[in-house]
C-alpha cells in the first residue's frame, strides 16, 4: 500500500462531448429510418400529390375572384355570380381537404421517423460503456434525448406543412401567372435575387450559431445535473458558490448564443421587407401596363395581383421557416451524432471462470484539476470482504466506481481475475461484478418483471426465495397479487428499505463473484438497519465484496478495513488492529459508539 505525496493531475477537463453528425451521416440515417417504415416511399409520393393538388386549388381562389370582378364590371347576371361563388366555395373546401390529407401523411411519416430515432439513440446510449457516457457528460445525453428531440419534433410539426404549402403554392402560382401573360415573369426575375442573397447570408451564419446554442444548452444541463448528483461532495468541500457560478456562466452562455442566433433572423427579416416592397411595386406596375394596353381585363389583372399578394405569405413563411429548419437540423445532427457510430461490443477476453479476485494497482483518478483518488493499492482475495470508511469526499465512491468499471483510471490498473475490468466483455463482467448503491431504482412493472431483469429464466420459487433471503419475505406476503403486483412509478411506491432489499435480491439472482456495495444500507434508518444489514451479509456471503460502509458496525465485521482520507488510503487492517493503533479509525469508532449511546 503506497502513501506517496499527491502531485498535480496530468489531465485538466477532458470531458468528451458526443459528436455532431455530418450532412452525409444525417442523410444516410434519415434514409435508413425511412426504409424501416413500410411503404414509406409510396405514402410520401401520395402526400406530395395531395399537397400539390391542394396548392393548385388554393391558386384557383384568386382567379375566381378576378372573374367575379369581370362579371361585375360588364354588368353580368346574378346567376353567373352565384355560379362562380359556388365554385369558389367548392374549390376552397376541396383545397383544404387535400392539403390537410397531405399534411397528415407527411406528419405521420415524420413522427414515426423521430420516434425511431429516439429509440435508437437511447438504445445506443444504453449500449455505450458507462465511463464513455460519464466522460461525455450525462447532461449532454439528457439534452439530446429531451431538448433536441422536442426541438426536432416541433420543427417538423411547424415546418413540414409550411414548406410543403409554400413550395407547391409558389410553383402553382408561377404557372398560373405565366398562363396569363409572360410579362409577369418580370416580378420573380427582380425579386428572386433578393431572396437568394437573403437566404445565402442567413445560411452562412445560422447553422453554426444554432449548433453553438444547442451545445450551450447541453453544457447548462450538464452543470445542473452535476450539481444535483454531486450535492454531497459540493457541501463537503464548501463549493456551493463555485458550482452556482458555473451554472450561472453556462446559463448566460445560452442567452448570449441564443441572441446571436436570433440576430441572424432579424437581418433576414430586413431583406424580406425589401423583397415584399419590390414584389408589390412590380405587380402594380405590370398590372397597370397590361390593363392600359388592353392585354388583360381588369378582372384578370386583379386575379393576378391577388395571386401575387397571396404569394407573399408562402414566400415569407418559406424564408422565416429557415430559422426553425436550422434549429431543427442542429438538433437532428446532435441526435444522429449519437447513433451514427454505435459502440462495438467488447469481445470475450478469454478470462477463466470467475474467481472473485480484485486488485487495484497504483490507481489514480481525477475529475478535473485535483485528484479524487491517488495512488490506491487494494487487493481483495476470493471470498474476502473489504470495507472502506472515511469522511464524505474522501474518495470511497470513486474507488467503488473504478472497480465497477464505471470510471477508467488516469493511472494504474483495475484488475478483476487478473484482467483489466475495461477489457472484459459484457458477459464476463456481469458474471463477475454487481454494484448496489445508496440510490436504487425500482422499474415500473410487476414485481416479477423487475426481478427477472437480473435472471430472465428465474422461476417464481427462485424469486420468492431471493426475497426471503434479503429479509423481504414478510413484506412480500402482504402484497395483493404476489409477484404480479405492479410496483414502481405506476404501481406501489416502495419505501427506501424495501427498494434496497429488492435491489439486493436482484444481486442474489445475478449471482456475481464480486459485490460492490456503495453505502447500500445508508437509507435504512434505525428501524430498517437490522434487516438491511442481514440482507447485505447474505449477499456478501461466500463472495468477494467491497463495502463502502456507512455504519461502522458493518465495517467491523469485514475481513479488512481501509480508512480513506483526501483520496488516499491512510490506514489498513482488521477492526481490532485499527482500534489498537489509536488512529483515525479509532476516533471514528469512538464517535460512532458514542452517537449510538453504547
Amino acid at each position: 500500500m503506497s502513501f506517496s505525496s499527491k502531485s498535480t493531475p496530468l489531465k485538466a477537463d477532458t470531458t468528451l462531448r458526443f459528436p455532431l453528425a455530418t450532412l452525409p451521416q444525417v442523410r444516410q440515417e434519415v434514409a435508413r429510418q425511412l426504409k424501416r417504415i413500410r411503404h414509406a416511399r409510396w405514402w410520401f409520393l401520395l402526400s406530395m400529390l395531395l399537397l400539390s393538388a391542394g396548392a393548385y386549388a388554393s391558386v384557383m381562389v384568386p382567379q375566381l375572384l378576378g372573374r367575379i370582378v369581370d362579371v361585375v364590371n360588364r354588368g353580368g347576371a346574378v346567376a353567373e355570380l352565384l355560379h362562380i361563388g359556388m365554385w369558389l366555395v367548392l374549390v376552397a373546401i376541396v383545397g383544404a381537404l387535400l392539403s390537410a390529407s397531405g399534411f397528415y401523411l407527411v406528419a405521420r411519416i415524420s413522427e414515426r421517423v423521430i420516434a425511431n430515432l429516439r429509440e435508437d439513440m437511447v438504445g445506443t446510449a444504453l449500449g455505450l460503456p458507462t465511463h464513455r457516457v460519464e466522460d461525455a457528460g450525462a447532461g449532454d445525453l439528457v439534452s439530446r434525448s429531451t431538448d433536441d428531440i422536442a426541438e426536432l419534433s416541433s420543427a417538423v410539426t411547424e415546418t413540414v406543412p409550411i414548406l410543403s404549402t409554400s413550395l407547391f403554392t409558389i410553383l402553382a402560382t408561377t404557372i398560373a401567372l405565366l398562363s396569363l401573360d409572360w410579362q409577369f415573369l418580370l416580378i420573380p426575375v427582380v425579386v428572386t435575387p433578393v431572396y437568394f442573397l437573403a437566404a445565402r447570408h442567413y445560411l452562412s451564419k445560422a447553422p453554426q450559431r444554432y449548433a453553438d446554442e444547442r451545445a450551450a444548452m447541453a453544457e447548462r444541463a450538464r452543470r445542473v445535473l452535476e450539481a444535483i448528483r454531486g450535492r454531497a461532495t459540493v457541501r463537503a468541500f464548501s463549493m456551493e458558490q463555485t458550482v452556482h457560478q458555473n451554472i450561472s456562466n453556462a446559463s448566460w452562455s445560452v442567452v448570449v448564443k441564443g441572441i446571436r442566433a436570433r440576430t441572424t433572423m432579424l437581418i433576414l427579416n430586413t431583406w424580406m421587407l425589401l423583397a415584399e416592397f419590390l414584389m408589390l411595386t412590380g405587380a402594380l406596375a405590370v398590372g397597370f401596363h397590361l390593363v392600359s394596353s388592353d392585354a388583360l381585363t381588369v378582372g384578370a389583372v386583379t386575379g393576378a395581383v391577388l395571386m401575387i399578394i397571396r404569394l407573399r405569405g408562402p414566400m415569407n413563411m418559406f424564408m422565416r421557416v429557415l430559422d426553425t429548419v436550422q434549429s431543427g437540423y442542429a438538433s437532428l445532427a446532435r441526435i444522429v451524432g449519437v447513433v451514427a457510430d454505435p459502440p462495438q461490443p467488447i469481445p470475450d477476453s478469454g478470462a477463466a471462470a470467475p474467481q472473485g479476485r480484485v486488485e487495484l494497482r497504483n490507481v489514480s483518478f481525477s475529475y478535473g484539476d485535483s485528484w479524487a483518488v491517488h495512488d490506491i493499492n487494494i487487493t481483495i482475495n476470493p471470498g474476502e470482504t473489504v470495507a472502506m470508511v472515511g469522511a464524505s469526499g474522501a474518495g470511497k465512491t470513486t474507488v467503488a466506481a473504478l472497480l465497477a468499471g464505471l470510471r477508467v483510471p488516469d493511472h494504474g490498473e483495475v484488475l478483476v481475475d487478473d484482467y483489466p475490468v475495461s477489457q472484459l466483455s459484457d458477459r464476463e463482467r456481469i458474471a463477475r461484478l454487481a454494484m448496489v448503491s445508496q440510490e436504487v431504482h425500482v422499474f415500473s412493472g410487476t414485481l416479477r418483471q423487475d426481478m427477472t431483469l437480473a435472471k430472465p429464466e428465474a422461476s417464481d420459487a427462485e424469486l420468492i426465495a431471493a426475497l426471503e433471503q434479503v429479509q423481504a419475505g414478510e413484506w412480500f406476503a402482504q402484497l395483493p397479487a404476489g409477484l404480479d403486483t405492479v410496483v414502481g412509478a405506476r404501481g406501489i411506491q416502495l419505501e427506501p428499505v424495501i427498494a434496497q432489499q429488492l435491489a439486493l435480491a436482484r444481486v442474489l439472482l445475478l449471482d456475481p463473484a464480486i459485490v460492490i456495495m456503495d453505502e447500500a444500507t445508508a437509507e435504512a434508518g434505525s428501524a430498517g438497519a437490522g434487516a438491511l444489514e442481514l440482507a447485505a451479509d447474505e449477499v456478501t456471503r461466500d463472495r468477494s465484496a467491497l463495502v463502502v460502509a456507512h455504519r461502522l458496525d458493518q465495517a467491523a465485521r469485514a475481513d479488512q478495513i481501509l480508512v480513506m482520507d483526501k483520496g488516499q488510503v491512510v490506514e489498513c487492517g482488521t477492526h481490532e488492529n485499527l482500534l489498537a493503533e489509536g488512529g483515525i479509525y479509532h476516533r471514528l469508532w469512538s464517535a460512532w459508539r458514542k452517537g449510538r449511546g453504547d
